[in-house]
């Protein structure tokens, strides 16, 4: 994987589709930032000696290369860049009202995109087969619905969820509610989400990565296949929290017994060293 530099030095490691990743385009094109995009071929997810495990000891993605400096966590992304661009500002003025942004974007996450992720297990990676798929599946669109009342309580009836300005709460909250939708549960057409939807359609910044994650479903093709050729999801978190309460503690079992789902070792961080060249 050869990574080519822009004059920022800002290259982001990602998949289009991962709504982690789009947060960070979001952000990037809001502030006019000149970046360029790499897309590890998904065999390096496997492979022991990939460039994408030298550069995380998580072994996930997002990862921004800026300069020489490699940094990961796309909250820990997103921050660094907005100290670094500090215009237009993302994050609010107060400290209250910045506090409430990044509460809003850790929900988002965490909770609501392990259903998001839960729903793609079941559909695509077709988790849980015909007698577990739907309990899973009822469940995921229920707690769907809940975080759509949640986002609704938020937005009351301000523009945006950061009040009368797009921000940092609006580029975290979007890419979960939107890839909602591509799975196949939206919010109602006559509800306040709804055309919060319709106006971030609107921004550039939002079209143009909402496109782009559109245009990469067909990432799921074979999905099945590639679980058993190797291919393993990780389960951290909130992913396995709602995978349990969701009632597939079977899966769970399932899963590590096939050897196709994984969790983050401390090895990996203790071992963890940054290529002395560039990837």
């Amino acid at each position: 994987m050869k990574i080519q530099s822009n004059s920022n030095g800002l290259v982001l490691l990602e998949h289009p589709l991962s709504p982690y990743a789009q947060k960070i385009r979001i952000l990037l094109r809001e502030k006019k930032i000149p970046f360029v995009t790499r897309l590890p071929n998904y065999s390096d997810r496997v492979s022991q000696d990939a460039p994408l495990k030298q550069l995380s000891p998580r072994h996930e993605l997002p990862v921004l290369l800026h300069g020489k400096h490699v940094l990961y966590d796309s909250t820990i992304i997103i921050e660094y860049l907005e100290d670094s661009f500090p215009e237009p500002a993302m994050l609010p003025k107060t400290p209250l009202a910045r506090a409430r942004s990044r509460m809003i974007e850790e929900i988002c996450d965490t909770h609501y995109e392990a259903i998001n992720w839960g729903l793609t297990e079941v559909d695509h990676f077709k988790r849980g087969g015909p007698k577990l798929a739907p309990t899973l599946r009822a469940s995921g669109r229920h707690d769907l619905m809940m975080m759509f009342q949640w986002l609704e309580r938020e937005l009351g009836n301000q523009e945006w969820l950061e009040g009368a300005y797009f921000g940092w709460a609006d580029l975290a909250a979007l890419p979960e509610v939107t890839s909602s939708i591509l799975y196949g549960v939206s919010p109602p057409p006559d509800s306040t989400l709804h055309a919060w939807i319709k106006r971030a359609r609107g921004r550039p910044s939002v079209s143009l990565t909402l496109d782009e994650a559109a245009a990469s479903l067909s990432v799921f093709d074979g999905a099945e296949e590639r679980l058993n050729r190797g291919f393993k999801r990780q389960y951290r978190d909130h992913r396995l929290e709602w995978m349990i309460r969701a009632g597939g503690l079977q899966v769970v079992v399932d899963g590590i017994a096939k050897a196709n789902i994984r969790f983050n070792e401390p090895d990996r961080f203790a071992e963890h060293r940054l290529p002395e060249k560039p990837v």
